[in-house]
């Protein structure tokens, strides 16, 4: 019998992705309390304050001065799709969109030809801890969308369709669909001048909780579509039978399926699948494009223009403490949740 699995490997930092995907990371922090400024309520002594990217207490500020997070910095070429599995995020652009959102919430990004943006992580607990949980998936663009005008989208936790299967002895697999389809669960329409748009690429981004003991089969794909499953907390599981252990990905065959059976403790798991764009990929930090000539022309336009400049009072900017989950789009349009 042909086994699905075609290599295991652990996981470092930024995850190993396959084309179309660009790479993806996982960020888990631990934040205390929060203070007026929406920041830790902790000293930040001892800290590489705007590069603090090393675990301390718990938890790291990344690019962040007083908030945690990542202020306005510049991207073209590609996608964002930024899954916030617990804590919020503030999000502020260079087309003038905005929003708040998290504890499930996706934001789909097409940066296209340009955007700037900033991802702040406030910390809106003043009496309890903040824990925080984030993806952040790049989806590449193909030659023919990179310069799409720039589109923000959110998917919102309540209208993410969710794929739920219990086996044999009742026990559950459940699925939050953010793009592809799961035994006819559907998920919300991508970004329009996605690679994910057109249903032939077969992209699918899952993030997979499955209950102790729990098994469930891995639907079939098409011939030529890559796909990596990532264990990324909890116990080991089978693939087709063969061990995986905790926080490895596992490169698979998608024409085989293949019998996911997990180990003795809850398991949180991240597929992402799709048919390689095939194009050259050239990247220089934020920027991605098909050759070395589109990055110089891609910094030249950015010196010039900075992508339309920043409207918001700071690079780190974040919303009112009082704010609710809300999106604000580039035509002006308010969504409240």
């Amino acid at each position: 019998m042909n086994n699905p699995v075609i290599q295991i490997t652990p996981l470092g930092f930024p995850w190993e992705t396959s084309d179309p995907f660009l790479f993806c990371v996982h960020h888990e922090d631990f934040y205390p309390p929060g203070n007026d400024q929406m920041g830790p309520d902790v000293s930040l002594e001892g800290r590489n304050i705007g590069n603090d990217f090393n675990v301390k207490d718990g938890f790291r500020m990344y690019h962040g001065q007083t908030v945690p997070g990542f202020p306005a910095h510049p991207h073209r070429g590609f996608e964002t799709v930024t899954i916030a599995r617990k804590g919020m995020v503030d999000h502020s652009d260079s087309i003038g969109a905005a929003g708040r959102f998290g504890n499930g919430d996706v934001q789909w990004m097409t940066a296209g030809k340009g955007v700037q943006h900033s991802e702040m992580f406030p910390l809106l607990n003043k009496e309890a801890d903040n824990p925080f949980e984030l993806f952040q998936i790049w989806l590449n663009l193909p030659k023919a969308k990179k310069m799409a005008d720039p589109h923000f989208a959110m998917l919102w936790k309540e209208d993410i369709p969710v794929y739920k299967h219990k086996d044999d002895q009742g026990l559950t697999t459940e699925i939050d669909v953010i793009a592809g389809e799961v035994e006819n669960v559907k998920a919300l329409d991508p970004a329009p001048d996605s690679w994910a748009a057109d249903p032939k690429n077969e992209v699918a981004i899952w993030t997979i909780r499955m209950e102790a003991n729990a098994s469930w089969n891995l639907p079939k794909a098409s011939k030529g579509v890559n796909r990596r499953l990532y264990l990324y907390k909890g116990a080991s599981i089978k693939v087709g039978g063969k061990d995986v252990p905790n926080y490895c990905a596992v490169r698979l065959d998608p024409e085989l399926g293949g019998l996911v059976e997990n180990g003795d403790h809850e398991s949180y798991l991240l597929l992402l699948q799709g048919r390689p764009i095939g194009e050259p990929v050239v990247q220089h930090g934020p920027f991605v494009m098909n050759t070395a000539q589109e990055i110089q022309n891609t910094m030249n336009v950015f010196q010039a223009t900075q992508f339309g400049g920043w409207p918001w009072p700071s690079y780190d900017h974040v919303h009112p403490e009082t704010r609710g989950r809300f999106a604000r789009f580039a035509d002006g349009t308010v969504v409240e949740k």
